[in-house]
């Protein structure tokens, strides 16, 4: 039979790998400020759209 696996014997593996490689703390540090670019991005489309004063005016059909 199989031996019964444990979460804590499991985390504790996978905690001490050596060859596991993370991104880390500057990994974490360049998606967050990618996120907070594009948020500030996204809301300076959005005041600028906002600004835009469009009239659509009707087609004109020669014959």
């Amino acid at each position: 039979m199989s031996t019964p696996v444990t979460l804590t014997h499991l985390a504790t593996e996978l905690a001490l790998d050596e060859t596991k490689v993370t991104p880390g703390l500057l990994g974490f540090v360049v998606f967050a400020a990618l996120g907070v670019a594009t948020w500030f991005l996204l809301t300076s489309m959005n005041s600028r759209f906002k600004k835009i004063d469009f009239v659509e005016e009707p087609e004109t059909t020669e014959k």
